[in-house]
């Protein structure tokens, strides 16, 4: 099976849970959940990403109670206001932030993801090629698509399906605001991220000369590494 759930989110500033505390006390001692933490060829910031993820899919409820229902006080109309931050205008207001907490309420846990070499080449290969031609979306300056990139380095099985940040690049605020999923139909990322067929992630940040970072995450249910590689 395919699944072309793919996204895209653009933020220029970003606030999100800024200093909140875990949803998991101590989750860092907890292997099960950060399963990056041994992969030398990931930086600590995409370390953080799969981890934050990790956290998401093994606890959605408490995920939600603890990163997603204190935002709500923030809004007043379409505009998120947090202490010491520029008012971030969102297109549906808190309505998008009440959707994502009554699916993350009931969402079923979900086991962790682990990372994978070949899929994070896939993913920095976007990301070098949108650092430097400062475009957005999932067609490469080359006209690649996400299945493009992944099956240069390899053959996957079940689904695969691309995410794209641009914006901050703390782990937290990138998997909330994907969450959120405001003004994106069919809410995709947050799909992407509580999806049961997926275990392997690639995951890259970099600069970008417009939205100054980005990070793009690439899903696989299994995949196999070309020997060429």
């Amino acid at each position: 099976m395919i699944v072309k759930i793919w996204g895209i989110l653009l933020f220029s500033v970003l606030a999100l849970a800024a200093g909140a505390e875990s949803p998991f006390p101590g989750d860092r001692d907890l292997p099960a959940l950060n399963t990056a933490a041994g992969a030398g060829y990931l930086s600590p910031a995409e370390k953080e990403v799969i981890f934050e993820i990790n956290k998401l899919r093994a606890n959605p409820k408490q995920y939600a109670e603890s990163c997603l229902v204190p935002l709500i006080a923030g809004y007043q109309g379409k505009k998120l206001y947090l202490p010491g931050e520029v008012p971030i205008l969102t297109q549906e207001g808190v309505s998008a932030l009440h959707d994502c907490i009554r699916e993350l309420k009931r969402a079923a846990p979900q086991p962790p993801l682990y990372p994978d070499y070949g899929l994070t080449l896939a993913a920095r290969d976007h990301v070098s090629d949108q650092s430097r031609t400062g475009k957005t979306g999932h067609t490469g300056s080359d006209r690649s698509s996400s299945r493009t990139r992944i099956e240069r380095y390899g053959s996957w099985q079940f689904a695969i399906a691309e995410n794209i940040f641009y914006g901050e690049s703390d782990a937290r605020r990138v998997v909330i605001h994907l969450l959120i999923d405001d003004g994106v139909p069919g809410r995709g990322h947050r799909k992407n991220f509580l999806n049961s067929d997926f275990r392997l992630v690639g995951v890259a940040f970099g600069k970008h000369p417009k939205y100054k970072n980005m990070c793009v995450m690439d899903f696989a249910g299994s995949f196999q590494q070309s020997q060429r590689q």
